[in-house]
């Protein structure tokens, strides 16, 4: 039996209202469900939505049509500390905090829950503790926010985040300024936000790789205003990816999850060999134009991986004279060299 929604759509039209009174439309007749304990991926091309969306499910946007149900109750009817209590949002914005600190942000989130003198009770500063440790931020509690790296930076945004108590947290592009390891990191912390604490989490981003192996479910924006609900994979099979980034030199490989770029094919090569040299060898060859015979087909090139101690090399044959090589940078200029002295089109 499937969980109630924390956050649900229903019949909503997402855009802008212009100066002249039209309005231009998003996405029309959108119904999204978001539940407690899972981490939704937001994606689609650039200027598809998805930050229209996300104001719009936050409250900061009114819908142009529909409603938005916060934990069944209408989401824009709701006061702002209302809203405050049950939904938090860190947007893609880099914040300017002065001089305040790790602990000093992070504690902004509990004022939803204060009196109106803001004052911070025992209480609230043993949540604000908790949410510093949950996003592995302690340690940057009493340094100056403006001196943390970007990474640093969105940890404590996201503590403060998790510091409001929220039943849902929205957000928006948080690891367009991080590199690998810091965007894994962020992930990997609100999956586990997720589902450890039952919080019904959305998060904007362009990873597609690391959305495919992080969230339990995907929105991803096709044509038309048309949003793909579903699981990942399920996405990936039904062709909605294709559909969604479609564009000229530009492919899904549904079997690698990937984006590749095709450029005319140079040639047709055999490849021999196994394991993770033999997989990047196959990279190597379509990055350098040359498609890789499939199964028995027949190939002008052939290609021997020779793996022996810590070196592998590579053998090339036909056409001319075999070369051995032992990187995979000689083997693409070989194979380049052998295309100027014999053509394999």
């Amino acid at each position: 039996m499937a969980l109630l929604p924390t956050l649900e759509t229903r019949a909503l039209s997402i855009g802008y209202r212009q100066a002249n009174g039209a309005s231009r439309t998003v996405a029309s007749d959108v119904t999204l469900a978001l539940r407690p304990g899972e981490l939704v991926c937001l994606m689609g091309p650039n200027g598809a939505g998805k930050s229209t969306l996300l104001r719009t499910l936050s409250g900061l946007q009114r819908p142009l049509d529909g409603r938005v149900l916060l934990e069944g109750q209408d989401l824009h009817a709701m006061s702002v500390t209302a809203r405050g209590q049950r939904l938090s949002v860190v947007l893609t914005d880099r914040i300017t905090a002065g001089m305040l600190t790790g602990y000093e942000v992070t504690s902004l989130g509990r004022h939803p829950h204060t009196d109106w003198t803001g004052a911070l009770t025992a209480h609230d500063h043993e949540v604000v503790r908790r949410a510093l440790d949950a996003t592995g931020a302690g340690l940057l509690a009493s340094r100056q926010v403006a001196e943390l790296s970007d990474g640093e930076r969105q940890r404590v945004m996201v503590a403060r985040a998790v510091a409001q108590e929220p039943v849902v947290m929205l957000l928006d592009e948080i690891t367009a300024f991080l590199d690998l390891p810091h965007r894994v990191a962020i992930m990997r912390l609100l999956a586990n936000l997720a589902h450890e604490r039952g919080v019904a989490i959305l998060v904007s981003t362009h990873d597609l790789e690391l959305s495919l192996r992080t969230a339990d479910r995907l929105w991803l924006f096709g044509a038309a205003g048309r949003i793909h609900a579903g699981a990942p994979e399920d996405l990936v099979m039904d062709g909605a990816f294709e559909q969604a980034f479609a564009a000229d030199g530009l492919a899904f490989d549904r079997d690698a999850g990937v984006f590749r770029t095709f450029e005319p094919t140079r040639g047709v090569v055999s490849l021999v060999g196994e394991g993770s040299v033999a997989a990047w060898t196959a990279r190597a060859l379509e990055r350098a134009g040359y498609r890789v015979a499939a199964g028995g087909e027949q190939a002008p090139l052939r290609v021997e991986v020779q793996s022996g101690g810590d070196t592998p090399r590579w053998l090339l044959t036909g056409n001319a004279d075999d070369t051995s090589v032992t990187s995979l940078e000689a083997l693409v200029a070989a194979l380049r060299m052998r295309e100027l002295t014999h053509p394999t089109r």
